[in-house]
């Protein structure tokens, strides 16, 4: 037999049965496009999760980061010597080490009065060292005292800052942080985190005007760069031999894995949607096992008839896989189609990163063919009670 018959007869075979018992197939479909959805929006909240707590690292220039081996996350820093920043420019490969503070304040809505705690970027803004949408239009008026800019992809909690500005015709737009009056003399875009809701941007002098108690020997973070062809590698290693045992030393993608390991270890976080997909995975097995099981039991006699003219088990086996594949593929469409329907209607609302993409969506469509798979050979056993000698 060729290959071709021996993959698309047992195919035709499972897809008419399916199709004999339409309610069924339809509550198998419904079965499989549930557990798709579920598993589509427990990977994409983990995504966005992951995605939203390190915008703020991933926005950064830098090539090399100082941070104390302390740290957790960057919303809750260990300080940091500031001298170490000077100490890294004795290398002739580094041309820039910025200090970048970080805090949080309360934030009033200047709307209708109400606090909400905001985070707060203090650094250089001329440095370059951050890679902000809008930034670089507002780093001149950032110079100015109590100047700050506001982050437009914060949530509405805080305030319709934006029309407010807007209305002002090119004024600053007064705000109240802290104990402190502020200006906002322009929007940049970051976007909220599972660490904060919103940010604040401001130059160095600023930041340190608006968080006074606090002592600036020390900094949260240094960002280095590099001259242009340097290797990263050798300036890293320099550094660490440089500088004393109180500093971490890591690259740009080591630092978005060690902000992204925080949330995926020290947290429940990445643990509670892990389990969520494994459920819906188990939930969506359930019912197709149920589905080709019953589908088996209810043609034995024409499955023991198959085999008493020759086709084997091997043929019967095809079949039954053959069922659990077509049930993935059209539990997977609508269910890939309505995830991605959810994503921008929770996204809007929820102001996280969600979407989808070619890598999640071969993940999942894996994940349930997996789960069909896994079901459709449970439901196999089924077939040792098709024997011709007994049904005639």
């Amino acid at each position: 037999m060729k290959l071709a018959d021996r993959v698309f007869l047992p195919l035709r075979l499972a897809w008419r049965q399916l199709r004999a018992e339409k309610a069924r197939l339809a509550s198998a479909i419904a079965g499989v496009m549930f557990a798709c959805v579920l598993v589509f929006m427990q990977l994409g909240f983990r995504a966005a999760l992951f995605d939203s707590a390190t915008s703020l690292i991933s926005a950064m220039r830098a090539e090399v980061f100082l941070l104390h081996p302390l740290t957790m996350a960057s919303f809750r820093p260990e300080p940091l010597p500031r001298a170490r920043a000077g100490q890294a420019l004795a290398l002739p490969e580094v041309v820039q080490a910025t200090p970048v503070y970080l805090a949080q304040s309360t934030w009033r809505n200047p709307e209708d009065g109400s606090r909400r705690t905001i985070q707060l970027i203090g650094f250089d803004v001329e440095a370059g060292a951050m890679a902000f949408t809008g930034l670089a239009e507002v780093a001149a008026a950032l110079k100015q005292p109590d100047s700050a800019a506001f982050d437009l992809r914060s949530r509405p909690e805080f305030g319709a800052v934006q029309p407010m500005l807007e209305a002002l015709g090119g004024r600053p737009l007064p705000v109240q942080v802290g104990n402190r009056r502020l200006d906002v003399v322009g929007l940049v875009e970051i976007g909220p985190s599972f660490g904060a809701d919103g940010n604040l941007v401001l130059n160095e002098t600023n930041f340190r005007r608006l968080v006074p108690d606090r002592p600036f020997s020390n900094t949260d973070l240094v960002a280095i760069r590099l001259r242009p062809g340097s290797d990263i590698g050798a300036v890293q290693a320099q550094l660490r031999a440089l500088l004393p045992g109180d500093v971490a030393v890591l690259t740009h993608p080591e630092l978005v894995a060690w902000e992204r390991r925080y949330w995926e270890t020290a947290t429940p976080i990445g643990f509670i949607f892990g389990f969520g997909s494994l459920m819906g995975l188990i939930v969506g097995m359930v019912i197709v096992y149920q589905i080709l099981f019953s589908d088996i039991a209810n043609h034995l006699r024409e499955y023991a008839t198959l085999k008493a003219i020759g086709y084997g088990n091997g043929y019967l086996a095809r079949s039954v896989l053959g069922s659990a594949f077509i049930l993935a593929l059209l539990g997977f469409v609508p269910g890939a189609i309505a995830s991605a329907l959810l994503y921008d209607v929770i996204g809007k609302a929820t102001f996280l990163p969600l979407g989808m993409t070619l890598e999640r969506g071969l993940t999942v469509f894996g994940l349930i063919f997996g789960m069909c798979a896994v079901a459709g050979l449970l439901a196999m056993r089924k077939l040792r009670d098709a024997d011709p000698a007994d049904m005639f």
